[in-house]
C-alpha cells in the first residue's frame, strides 16, 4: 500500500536517515535504567538526543495514548488498535481506522519497539518512533486517527482547553511555548512507547539462571528454534528475537535494516503479493522488492495472533507449517499461487521435515516468551480508569 503522507507545516525535528540521528548517552545510565525499570540483562535502548526521556513526557504520552480526543472525530485512540492485554495488538487480522477505512496491515505489538532499527512492517525510511507516529496520527491514506491539516487545530484545541492537559504539557515541555502541538504529542507518545519493555517472561528467568523456568519441552524447542533445521534464528535472534535491532551500543555503520520475502504469496508465479500491499515494493517500485517485510519481534507472540503482515495466518502451528513447507500454497481464488516456488522468496525459506512433537516443542518455547507482568503492568494501563 502506498501511504500519502501529509506535509507538516511546523518544523519537525526528526531523523531523516541514520546518519542524522545521534544516540550519545547524555542521561546517567543508572537513572535511565530506573526510569525505564529496565532489568540488568536488557541492554540500554538507543534514545535520540532530540527527545530525551523524562517522566513528565512519559506521563503525558500515556494519557494521550488512551485518549480518543486525539482522533479527529473522537472515536478512536492509539489503544483502539493496541490493547495491553494482547501485548498491545488487537487480535484481528487488520484494523479499521476512525473513519471506517479498513487498513491492509496487522497491528503490531508495541513491546520492545524501542529496540527496532526501523519501524512499521515495510518502510526503510522510518528510523525512529517519532517518524512512525506521524502515520497513524497524520496520514490521510489510509486514515487512522485522521488528524489532517484540516483537523489539526480543532484537535489541539481540545487539549489546550483541558486544564489537566495544559499542566501536563507545561511539565513535559517546560522550555517551549505553552500549549499543545503535533510535535509535542508525538514526542510524548514516543517517550511512553519507549517504556514498553517486555523482559519478564519465563525465557528471561531462564536467561538469568533459573534452569527450572523452562520445561524440557521448551528447552528442546529453544534448541530447534536456534538449529539449522528450523532456522528461525536467521530472522529472529538476539534479546528481541528480530534481526531488526539496535541499542545504545550498536554501531550505526553495522546496523541491519532487514526485510524478507517469506513465500506467503506468489501471484502469477513471479513472486507478487496482493496489490493492496506488496511491502517495500510499494515504496521503491523495484520488482525485486515485492513481498519484503520486516521480521517482527517474537516476544509475547503466543498472544498476538493472527500473524503475518496481513493477519492471514491464525495460529502459531500454521505459521510453523508455512515455513516447514517452504512457502504457502493457495490453491484457488484471487491470491492463488505456490509460495514455495516464488522466485523472490528468501534463501532462508527452504522448507524442512518436522514431526508433530518438534512443532509442539517450538510452540511451547514460543509460549515461554509471554510476559504476563507486561500485559498487566499498571505503568502501561489506561490512566482514565484508575
Amino acid at each position: 500500500m502506498r501511504y500519502c503522507f501529509v506535509i507538516l507545516s511546523t518544523v519537525f525535528l526528526l531523523a531523516c536517515n541514520e546518519s542524522k540521528t545521534h544516540y550519545t548517552q547524555t542521561q546517567d545510565e543508572q537513572s535511565l535504567r530506573q526510569l525505564l525499570q529496565l532489568p540488568e540483562h536488557m541492554p540500554l535502548p538507543a534514545i535520540p538526543e532530540f527527545n530525551p526521556l523524562t517522566q513528565e513526557k512519559i506521563t503525558l504520552g500515556r494519557h494521550l495514548f488512551y485518549d480518543k480526543r486525539l482522533s479527529a472525530n473522537q472515536t478512536q485512540s492509539c489503544e483502539s488498535c493496541h490493547l495491553q492485554i494482547l501485548a498491545f495488538t488487537d487480535g484481528i487480522p487488520v484494523p479499521t481506522g476512525s473513519t471506517g477505512q479498513v487498513l491492509s496491515r496487522n497491528s503490531q505489538g508495541l513491546g520492545n519497539a524501542v529496540y527496532h532499527s526501523t519501524f512499521t512492517w515495510a518502510n526503510d525510511g522510518f528510523f525512529e518512533l517519532e517518524d512512525q507516529l506521524q502515520v497513524p496520527i497524520r496520514a490521510d491514506n489510509p486514515v487512522e486517527l485522521g488528524v489532517t491539516d484540516a483537523e489539526v487545530e480543532t484537535v489541539l484545541a481540545r487539549f489546550d482547553e483541558d486544564p489537566a492537559y495544559v499542566q501536563m504539557f507545561m511539565e513535559a515541555f517546560p522550555e517551549s511555548d505553552s500549549g499543545a502541538s503535533i510535535n509535542k504529542i508525538i514526542f510524548a507518545l514516543a517517550s511512553f512507547c519507549r517504556t514498553m519493555i517486555s523482559a519478564g517472561s519465563d525465557y528471561d528467568r531462564y536467561l538469568l539462571g533459573d534452569d527450572s523456568a523452562l520445561t524440557q519441552q521448551q528447552k528442546r524447542g529453544f534448541s530447534l528454534f536456534n538449529g539449522e533445521k528450523f532456522e528461525c534464528f536467521h530472522c529472529h535472534n538476539g534479546i528481541n528475537f528480530s534481526v531488526s535491532y539496535r541499542d545504545i551500543n550498536s554501531n550505526s555503520g553495522s546496523l541491519q535494516f532487514p526485510f524478507f520475502n517469506n513465500g506467503l504469496y506468489n501471484l502469477h508465479g513471479d513472486g507478487s503479493y496482493p496489490a493492496i500491499d506488496q511491502g517495500i515494493f510499494d515504496l521503491t517500485s523495484d520488482p525485486s522488492d515485492k513481498g519484503l517485510f520486516r521480521p517482527q519481534s517474537l516476544r509475547n507472540v503466543a498472544i498476538t495472533a493472527p500473524y503475518m503482515h496481513d493477519g492471514s495466518i491464525e495460529t502459531l502451528r500454521e505459521v510453523i507449517e508455512h515455513y516447514a513447507r517452504g512457502g504457502r500454497l493457495i490453491e484457488s481464488g484471487d491470491n492463488a499461487g505456490d509460495g514455495r516456488l516464488s522466485p523472490l522468496k528468501s534463501s532462508f525459506i527452504q522448507g524442512f521435515d518436522a514431526s508433530e512433537e518438534e512443532i509442539d516443542a517450538v510452540i511451547a518455547f514460543l509460549e515461554s516468551l509471554t510476559d504476563y507482568d507486561f500485559i498487566t503492568d499498571p505503568r502501561f494501563s489506561n490512566p482514565f480508569e484508575e
